[in-house]
């Protein structure tokens, strides 16, 4: 698990669940307002997945994906330090952009350290674990020989098969139940006592809401963070006190 240690009174901005795309325009325009307008108020800002509805590899030559790589790298140039983990959208999203982008790639789980409080990021998709056909499928994706044999083929071809596996999600997910595609008890309480943290922050759900558990001793707080439509939503944490706004 990657860890990571930040000053206590650093602004701390998490987002997640943009699912950025062309036919969604309204979103985008939100996020380059984000970029450079709320976010250069903060020290740090965490994506925690699914920034883009799907990636191709980071030979992608959408016009999109350059205009968000170059607003991200202007945060950067603005002094703020930005992190990407990857969701279940776009896991194959790698060096190359994240150079381009200038962001910190972040594995799941990552534990940050601030303060005296250790939070626990995640995508949240792993939390699923009621989803069996879903977990077995992120198994197969997260292969190195999946990815490598994916990203060998032609970029017209790559686009045509997210486009067909965006098709087929959709139709699966809409035979189940609510309950088995959001997050499990069990794999919640299992990844705060590993981790041994007070605040799990996550997203994948598009559930956004806080949720207070108790394990053995401790309290803990978990944030879902909300999907994205035409207006950015947030989660800002300072000193441990947190605001959940939208911009």
């Amino acid at each position: 698990m990657q860890h990571l240690e930040v000053g206590a009174g650093e602004r701390l901005l998490f987002i997640s669940d943009l699912h950025l795309c062309e036919s969604r325009r309204p979103t985008t325009d939100a996020f380059l307002q984000f970029v450079d307008g709320r976010a250069r108020a903060c020290e740090r800002l965490f994506i925690l997945g699914d920034l883009f509805e799907y990636w191709i590899g980071d030979d992608d030559d959408r016009p999109l994906a350059g205009e968000v790589a170059t607003a991200l790298a202007r945060l950067h140039a603005a002094g703020v330090t930005t992190y990407f983990m990857a969701g279940n959208r776009d896991f194959l999203l790698g060096g190359a952009f994240a150079t381009a982008a200038a962001l910190d790639l972040l594995e799941d789980p990552s534990l940050l350290s601030c303060g005296g409080h250790r939070l626990l990021l995640m995508h949240g998709d792993s939390l699923c674990v009621d989803d069996l056909p879903y977990q077995a499928l992120r198994a197969q994706l997260r292969k190195p020989d999946w990815q490598s044999g994916f990203l060998a083929q032609p970029l017209a071809e790559r686009r045509r098969l997210a486009v067909e596996a965006r098709e087929q999600s959709r139709l699966a997910t809409s035979g189940k139940a609510e309950a088995i595609m959001d997050a499990t008890p069990s794999a919640i309480e299992a990844a705060i006592a590993a981790a041994r943290c007070d605040v799990l922050i996550h997203g994948h759900t598009h559930r956004p809401a806080r949720h207070d558990h108790r394990l053995e001793d401790r309290e803990v707080t978990r944030w879902v963070l909300a999907d994205w439509h035409d207006r950015a939503e947030f989660l800002l944490w300072q000193d441990g006190s947190v605001d959940a706004g939208t911009r």
